[in-house]
């Protein structure tokens, strides 16, 4: 995937369970260019950091470093951003996951360079279910962006985008990135084998990181102190990944045009949200298609 979407400038996170070996052999088939375009995921404990050390080492050209977890509301994530920002003074450092703009400079000032913004929005994320803890994504865009631009920082809105509009609508809340897994499940290029169906329709099985199936894969099962944050669901196989990543460029320019925006970094300052609820449709009332 990281190797079909980097020729678009798009950038890839590797999940945090690839060796240094591993990392070394698929960048070499990656053009040095396009390598600022893959970063290297990491987690919290001390065997992480030294795993990323190891690929950096092996893999100097590899230029972004992003430190996952689920939850950044931790003294020993901090500690984390600050242990990874001393030992690579030079490396772009992405870190997350929040959603307030307090812990968005607390990250920021000790030594990220892009917070990853969301909690449970994505499509196999159960985490709002499972613990009752989350916060809507598009409100929280706005709120960390706004903190973190008044700190030279960016933010990237991490998960919920279900259609080409909703990034749009992230870089409209202030995003200066945005990720997505869902939309990029099921393709030519994704992870996981193809399983034909009775009815003949090919499925791939698309999962979370924090899901059962992603820890019984990495880590040797869920700990029998938590439980699963996400879950297993068979995406349709959608073919070559080109075709969804024009769909999205596409209508992202015209997202540009219609509000009157030169560029991404613009989008922002174009956009006006409209709140819409049912309430409105009390007030306003709704279309009687019987009085035609």
């Amino acid at each position: 995937m990281a190797r079909a979407v980097s020729k678009h400038k798009l950038l890839t996170c590797l999940h945090k369970h690839y060796g240094a070996e591993e990392w070394a052999e698929n960048l070499s088939t990656i053009p040095v260019e396009d390598h600022m375009f893959v970063a290297a995921s990491c987690g919290s404990s001390e065997a992480d950091r030294g795993k990323v050390a190891e690929i950096i080492d092996k893999s100097p050209t590899v230029n972004m470093i992003c430190l996952d977890v689920a939850n950044g509301y931790s003294e020993t994530f901090v500690n984390t951003v600050r242990l990874v920002r001393e030992a690579h003074p030079n490396k772009i450092i992405m870190a997350g996951n929040v959603v307030t703009g307090e812990m968005t400079e607390e990250l920021l000032l000790t030594g990220a360079d892009i917070i990853k913004v969301g909690i449970g929005p994505g499509s196999v994320c159960t985490t709002r279910k499972q613990t009752g803890v989350g916060y809507p994504q598009l409100s929280a865009v706005i709120e960390c962006a706004d903190a973190a631009h008044g700190l030279n920082g960016h933010v990237v809105s991490d998960g919920g985008c279900t259609c080409p509009g909703d990034y749009s609508k992230a870089f409209g809340a202030g995003a200066d990135f945005v990720m997505a897994g869902g939309m990029f499940a099921g393709h030519e290029e994704s992870g996981g084998e193809v399983v034909v169906l009775e009815s003949g329709e090919k499925v791939k099985k698309f999962y979370g990181m924090s899901s059962s199936t992603a820890m019984n894969k990495h880590s040797g099962g869920v700990a029998n102190y938590r439980s699963s944050e996400g879950k297993t669901v068979s995406v349709p196989c959608r073919g070559p990944v080109d075709a969804t990543v024009m769909d999205i460029l596409g209508g992202i320019r015209s997202s540009c045009t219609y509000v009157g925006a030169a560029s991404i970094k613009e989008l922002s300052k174009r956009t006006t949200f409209i709140r819409v609820t049912q309430q409105l449709n009390n007030v306003f009332g709704t279309r009687d298609e019987s009085k035609k």
